[in-house]
């Protein structure tokens, strides 16, 4: 189990070693993606509608320079996939607040070593701490996982800010908390005495809601809020990209996503499962990193999945994508992965891929992109007791122990110019992707501004008829 640990960062202490997976550290940026992040709007809008004459440039560019009040950096996973007749799509599987990336991610520039970490925080962090109405207070940075890029965004605010900044491990459950609120200010307990913070950013991706309250007076980046709303609650994201679909009809634009059942017992699964043919993913809807996400293709991995006890009532079921010979039959056809090249064995591995953005005063901007694939080559047929998440889960977090994670590396595909060219995916994907990551961000944001009353009360009785799982609701700290 991992203790808990609280350090104090000094200006001058980055190191890119600490910050950057090993095989990050001396690759060059495919050309490509160089191009993709260095786009102006004007050539992406005239791409976009070019290939997509449906859709009008001015509603295009009221969506790309749309500024979010809450949800400001966000990250979508994708799978980029087609239909029986062709037609690629890229699919939003996922949107989460405080995403990681920075350490996937080769330097746009190679004289910049804080990369990332410093795109980040200066366009973005650093603009709010100008914020005259904030308590007075150390900077921080908290985190519950992931600590090498939780450090690198202490080490790069401390450069960028220049004074000492805290980084503060946060647990689930911690029976000696290293942080605390008072009156709405973030306290941290340092030397035997809890320091008041000014402004955090926040590495706090684990059920977050019951350690930080919905409202504070320290500014908490991204606010709690933003989680709720659906950047680390599945279950409230897919009513918010229903409601927001709802409002783009005749735009020519919609937010892509599997078909969702939300609101589902446990007791109903097998029968949402037999509706999507036998083929489904089962999803806790406040779980991340891999966790809590069940890839359903036989009657073996249905019993496993009803025979476990799970920590909430309610679940979403999703279409499942897989091969063009097993994916879930939906009212929309089928979607099947499209996969990566084929290597030297001929095999096809199931792939995503993840788009870091944020949010500046000219509009959304990339800050980090990479790629995962399964661990499994996708078979064209299923065994009768074949292990679907070998072939289709991606995600690289390893949970070791109750607060103690490790990430399989080995499976990263990096924007570099070896695996950047194994995904066979080229500038319009990019480009789909990132419009379908600003949809999927303001669907969100725009959740998030309905949870709260104009003088900002939080709208609890909304929040329970969206997602009304008693035992999260006890979580809460209103």
């Amino acid at each position: 189990m991992v203790q808990n640990n609280i350090q104090l960062i000094s200006p001058g202490t980055f190191e890119a070693e600490k910050h950057y997976y090993p095989k990050v550290i001396n690759a060059q940026i495919h050309p490509l993606i160089s191009y993709f992040f260095n786009m102006s709007k004007v050539s992406l809008i005239k791409r976009y509608c070019h290939l997509n004459p449906q859709v009008k440039k001015e509603k295009l560019l009221e969506i790309l320079t749309y500024q979010p009040a809450k949800l400001r950096w966000a990250g979508a996973d994708l799978f980029y996939a087609t239909t029986d007749t062709g037609r690629r799509k890229m699919v939003v599987l996922e949107t989460n607040s405080c995403p990681s990336g920075q350490k996937s991610m080769p330097l746009r520039t190679e004289d910049d070593e804080l990369g990332g970490y410093r795109f980040l925080l200066e366009k973005i962090f650093c603009p709010l701490l100008k914020n005259k109405r904030l308590p007075n207070g150390k900077l921080a940075v908290i985190y519950d996982k992931n600590y090498m890029e939780a450090s690198g965004y202490a080490s790069a605010l401390s450069e960028l800010e220049n004074e000492e900044v805290l980084l503060v491990s946060s647990y689930k459950n911690d029976p000696e908390p290293l942080i605390r609120f008072t009156d709405g200010i973030l306290e941290v307990r340092y030397n035997s005495t809890w320091q008041p913070i000014r402004a955090a950013f926040r590495y706090i991706t684990q059920t977050p809601w019951n350690r930080i309250p919905i409202h504070t007076k320290t500014l908490i980046f991204n606010p709690i809020l933003a989680c709720l709303a659906g950047g680390r609650n599945k279950m409230v994201a897919a009513k918010a990209y229903d409601i927001y679909n709802s409002e783009l009809e005749g735009s020519g634009l919609s937010i892509v996503t599997p078909e969702t059942i939300y609101d589902v017992s446990k007791e109903e699964i097998p029968l949402w499962v037999t509706r999507f043919g036998g083929h489904a993913v089962v999803k806790i809807p406040y779980s991340n990193a891999g966790q809590g996400v069940f890839t359903i293709t036989n009657e073996q991995e249905l019993d496993h999945f009803m025979s476990q006890d799970y920590d909430y009532n309610q679940f979403i079921v999703q279409s499942l994508i897989g091969n063009s010979e097993w994916s879930s039959h939906t009212k929309s056809g089928k979607l099947y992965h499209i996969g990566t090249i084929p290597n030297k064995k001929g095999n096809i591995f199931v792939a995503d891929l993840r788009m870091m953005l944020i949010s500046t005063k000219d509009g959304f901007r990339s800050t980090a992109l990479y790629a995962r694939k399964a661990a499994a080559p996708l078979k064209d047929t299923l065994e009768e007791n074949s292990n679907s998440w070998e072939m289709l889960g991606t995600n690289l977090s390893i949970k070791l122990g109750k607060n103690d994670w490790d990430s399989e590396t080995s499976r990263l595909l990096m924007m570099d110019c070896r695996d950047f060219n194994q995904l066979g995916i080229g500038i319009d994907d990019l480009i789909e992707g990132f419009v379908q990551t600003i949809l999927a961000i303001i669907a969100i944001d725009k959740m998030a501004m309905r949870l709260v009353t104009k003088s900002g009360k939080f709208r609890l009785s909304l929040f329970k008829s969206l997602n009304n799982d008693q035992k999260l609701l006890d979580e809460l700290i209103l």
